[in-house]
């Protein structure tokens, strides 16, 4: 076994998007290839309903998954298929949208003004740009929790992790998207697929992940390390770019350490990605824009040729 070291690690930035929602992104629109299958990560946790009450009006998507994860509030949607709907504290939502959709996101606090939550964008293959758009909507119900005997838990959105496979079917980058819970602490192990791309994102709590490749002989630090370098720090609103290994090891601290797991197998495929759009080339990108000025966009079959 091999422990995963941290490659990079940030603090999510402020940023404001759609109509003038206040969010952080921990990473995207930059070169993103050390993440891929994956694009964007979205931090939209707020308690300010003026800074997110406009929300995301009508705009287009193409080539692309989008994973909106909620934990307070809700998210109202619709789209230019007719759907619509909503999602609530602890529900998914995943949408492919494939050759193209036009929607909008408008978030909703709970009673005491919260909007919590996540949205990830997923790559997709040249071979499914345009594919057909479609959603797979699952109620936090339906979503698989597994607790350990130490009482470390985990929700398994989608892939297998610890014996449970999460509801969400068919996806390309076949990712696994976890909600981690280690309490204050304990010390984790988690299972991580060597030929993966791999990060965590800290919401709750703080604790250490460990960084070494290998286990030195003696113990770097009386918790039981045994590391060839320091473990990280890592609190609220981290980013942990793992490297290759084939675990993760975490050290929660005295008030537990809540974390996003997600891995994914790289795609390797050029990305032109402009906005909302994202495809392998910049003709391909030309012409989805060219569409939506010619109103042609939601018609295109072959838009991707």
């Amino acid at each position: 076994m091999s422990i995963r070291p941290i490659k990079k690690q940030f603090q999510s930035q402020p940023t404001v998007e759609g109509a003038g929602v206040h969010l952080r992104r921990a990473f995207g629109f930059h070169d993103t290839s050390e993440f891929d299958p994956f694009l964007l990560l979205d931090d939209f946790r707020n308690d300010l309903p003026a800074a997110y009450q406009a929300g995301f009006p009508w705009h287009p998507h193409r080539g692309i998954e989008t994973i909106t994860y909620v934990l307070a509030g809700t998210v109202e949607h619709g789209d230019s298929m007719g759907n619509h709907g909503a999602i609530g504290a602890g529900d998914i939502q995943w949408m492919t949208a494939g050759r193209g959709i036009i929607h909008q996101e408008m978030p909703k606090g709970d009673s005491q003004g919260r909007m919590h939550g996540f949205q990830l964008w997923a790559n997709l293959p040249a071979a499914l740009k345009m594919t057909s758009p479609r959603y797979q909507e699952v109620k936090s119900v339906e979503i698989p929790e597994v607790t350990e005997d130490d009482g470390s838990r985990a929700r398994v959105i989608c892939g297998t992790f610890w014996g449970q496979r999460g509801p969400i079917e068919g996806i390309a980058a076949d990712p696994v998207y976890i909600d981690v819970w280690v309490p204050p602490g304990k010390r984790k192990i988690l299972p991580v697929e060597t030929t993966r791309h791999a990060f965590a994102y800290v919401f709750a709590g703080a604790g250490k992940f460990c960084n070494a490749s290998g286990p030195l002989a003696v113990p770097t630090e009386s918790v039981g390390w045994a590391d060839t370098d320091p473990p990280i720090d890592a609190g609220n609103r981290s980013l942990l770019l793992f490297d290759r290994g084939d675990e993760v090891v975490v050290q929660a601290g005295e008030r537990g350490i809540r974390f996003l797991l997600v891995t994914g197998r790289p795609l390797q495929e050029p990305v032109a990605w402009y906005g909302p759009i994202v495809m392998n080339t910049q003709e391909q990108l030309q012409r989805a824009y060219d569409e939506l000025q010619k109103g042609t966009f939601l018609g295109s079959a072959d838009g991707g040729k």
